[in-house]
């Protein structure tokens, strides 16, 4: 079974492009922010996920990929913000008790719109989320 979400699907003007009007302004603090704290520029992954750096993953079963180390998606409803480790790290989950108002996945942090939330927290989940990931996906 292959991903179908691979890097490089669109460019990320095109992406811009083709988000919601009352989006644009979060889009555009995210890239920033992201930026920022990865030290990458983003990647376009799919038609809507703006990803940053990128790791390899294999499976037990032996099935391989590739996925950012980081990112987001402006999505009509809500903001997906892409935290891999998760959320059961002890630094992550202290943090998010100070975020401000969110709803979680797996791997995504759910945000409506960015003034509810506390940036600063952001920037060191995101900034912890890729210390984690990095550690547990050295590049060769």
């Amino acid at each position: 079974m292959t991903l179908k979400t691979k890097a490089n699907q669109i460019t990320l003007k095109q992406c811009l492009e083709s988000i919601d009007s009352k989006r644009i302004e979060d889009t555009q603090t995210l890239l920033t922010l992201f930026e920022k704290v990865t030290g990458a520029k983003p990647v376009v992954w799919g038609k809507d996920i703006i990803g940053y750096d990128q790791y390899s993953y294999r499976y037990d079963s032996g099935r391989t990929g590739e996925w950012p180390i980081t990112g987001f998606s402006p999505r009509k409803t809500k903001l997906s913000i892409y935290i891999m480790p998760g959320f059961d790290h002890p630094k992550i989950a202290a943090l998010l008790n100070k975020l401000g108002k969110h709803s979680l996945g797996k791997s995504c942090l759910y945000v409506t719109k960015l003034e509810n939330i506390d940036l600063a927290i952001l920037e060191q989940i995101i900034a912890e989320s890729v210390l984690i990931m990095k550690q547990t996906y050295p590049k060769n």
